[in-house]
């Protein structure tokens, strides 16, 4: 297998690779901040999406939603509130969140502290995700409001994507563990 060919972040080629977060693509709205490590074309990641994600306080990682595959979520940086199943549960640093298929979930950060979310999930079939309607979903600013109501509306309100470097926390050094050079 060879290295694949890394452009701008982003693997383009099939093939292993190695990328730091801070060179990453990073894609930004008013929701969040997210890192997709998954490639594009033939380095496109059938199998498995692999993901973090940079969520400004009270704002919501995902609509409320639900897919064919499980999805697994780790609490990086950040305190955080789940909402899964219809119920809430607080997280903080370090929880791990696991979603066995079609579980609706998602993770609202925190009022007043951004977090960080590491997120794996399984891809088993593409077009899966449902969008139920909840109650606790919709107060965190994070559902659908009614089943007229088409996920790709409520995202677009938080406007497009754009490309751009990753969030600060990831210019510096602030564990104080040291950074290497890839050069």
């Amino acid at each position: 297998m060879r290295e694949a060919l890394l452009e701008d972040g982003v693997p383009v080629t099939a093939g292993w690779f190695v990328v730091g977060v801070r060179d990453a693509q990073w894609l930004h709205n008013r929701m969040r901040s997210v890192c997709r490590f998954g490639g594009q074309g033939d380095a496109h990641f059938d199998d498995l999406g692999v993901s973090l994600y940079w969520l400004p306080p009270g704002k919501p990682m995902s609509l409320y939603h639900h897919e064919t595959g499980q999805e697994d979520f780790l609490v990086l940086a950040g305190a955080c509130t789940l909402i899964i199943a219809g119920q809430e549960r607080p997280l903080v640093r370090w929880d791990l969140v696991h979603c066995p298929p079609r579980t609706p979930h998602t993770i609202v950060a925190a009022e007043g502290q951004p977090a960080l979310v590491f997120a794996v999930g399984a891809r088993k079939e593409k077009g899966s995700a449902r969008y139920p309607v909840d109650p606790l979903a919709i107060a965190h600013g994070a559902g659908v409001s009614d089943e007229s109501t088409t996920a790709q509306d409520i995202y677009a309100s938080f406007g497009k994507p754009m490309s751009g470097p990753a969030p600060g926390m990831f210019s510096g050094d602030p564990g104080g563990e040291g950074t290497a050079s890839r050069a």
